[in-house]
């Protein structure tokens, strides 16, 4: 028989994905949200337990309550703990990002320490924990990133979100230390792009997709570099993770890094000439003029615009073994979902 396995979060983007590649491999899965009556929100989970019977359990949990996930966890040998804000337009960054992030690893973590079946914790962080600021490549001296690599640059008040991720990685390491009877995997994705199962469109995801596609860079695109992973790669991340005993550590899942520029290649070549999509870059000396109107400090823009960089993704390779996808198709699926959902007008 196999694993009963907790995911935390099960309405969000990347755990919907694992939700519904561990049931597709016959696992019994709870699964967390923060309100069973929000039938809008989790109808994409209540079809998956009608598709599965039996197989799918649902449960209200909130990452800021103590012993909120005790029901849930019950049982389990695995959690995949997913759950955590991604927001960037923040007024409050304490008490929108760092507290909830932190405070919510601590209380899932505490409660994997009172119950004795669980085994492993695969945690889903982030290349922001890595690196803050593309700057960060050139400061070490380097001409790639890797595991070993923490974000040392970030803060409360410069890229608050970003050190939200650092430090609730670190804060689970530390619980990890003080004990020996789990272990702990963790994930750190790029920016993940790819269709939604859930079909929320509040998602920085949706939004980035979105702003290339209705032509508002038409102008010009920003010269910024992020790392990009399809999202259904990294829920396969997440789950290989979970199997492969032999895995330990901190996992850097992207597929490669791009320019926004060279994402706009990317649709336009899947298709042509139906978008009114960026031609080039923007300069820097224009984003310091209007970096600030886009909420980007002048700091953000010296040390992120015009800086390429590069992650090293060859341990997600060697040791989960994860083939990734061709980006392409993540950006064109994602388009398609988009204008299927009436988001983005379909060309003619």
């Amino acid at each position: 028989m196999k694993n009963t396995i907790l995911v935390t979060g099960g309405s969000g983007y990347v755990a919907s994905w694992i939700v519904r590649y561990l049931l597709e491999d016959g696992y019994t899965v709870h699964t967390t949200v923060r309100n069973l009556e929000r039938s809008d929100k989790i109808a994409h989970l209540t079809a998956l337990q009608k598709k599965f019977p039996d197989q799918l359990h649902l449960f209200e949990a909130d990452l800021l309550q103590n012993g909120s996930f005790q029901s849930a966890m019950m049982g389990c040998q695995v959690v995949i703990h997913t759950a955590s804000p991604f927001k960037l337009d923040v007024k409050n960054p304490q008490n929108e990002l760092v507290y909830p992030a932190l405070q919510g690893t601590t209380n899932v973590l505490d409660q994997v320490n009172t119950i004795d079946s669980v085994e492993r914790v695969v945690l889903t962080s982030s290349v922001v924990a890595i690196n803050g600021d593309n700057q960060d490549m050139i400061d070490k001296g380097i001409d790639r990133l890797n595991e070993e690599h923490w974000n040392t640059t970030s803060s409360l008040k410069h890229a608050p979100y970003s050190f939200s991720k650092t430090v609730a990685e670190k804060k689970a390491w530390d619980l990890q230390k003080k004990q020996e009877r789990w272990d702990l995997v963790v994930i750190n994705p790029g920016f993940v792009m790819g269709p939604s199962l859930s079909g929320r469109t509040d998602g920085q995801s949706t939004q980035f997709m979105m702003d290339l596609l209705s032509g508002k860079m038409a102008a010009g695109a920003p010269e910024l570099t992020f790392g990009y992973v399809d999202v259904r790669d990294i829920a396969k991340a997440h789950i290989l993770a979970m199997k492969q005993s032999s895995c330990k550590g901190r996992h850097i899942v992207t597929e490669n890094s791009y320019s926004v520029l060279e994402v706009a290649n990317f649709l336009d070549k899947a298709f042509p000439g139906q978008f009114k999509l960026p031609k080039r870059s923007l300069p820097k000396w224009l984003m310091y003029l209007f970096g600030p109107l886009m909420g980007m400090s002048w700091k953000m823009v010296r040390r992120n615009i015009g800086l390429p960089f590069t992650y090293d993704h060859s341990k997600s390779v060697n040791d989960l073994g994860l083939s990734y996808r061709n980006i392409t198709d993540t950006f064109s699926d994602h388009a398609n979902q988009l204008m299927d959902m009436n988001l983005v007008k379909r060309p003619k």
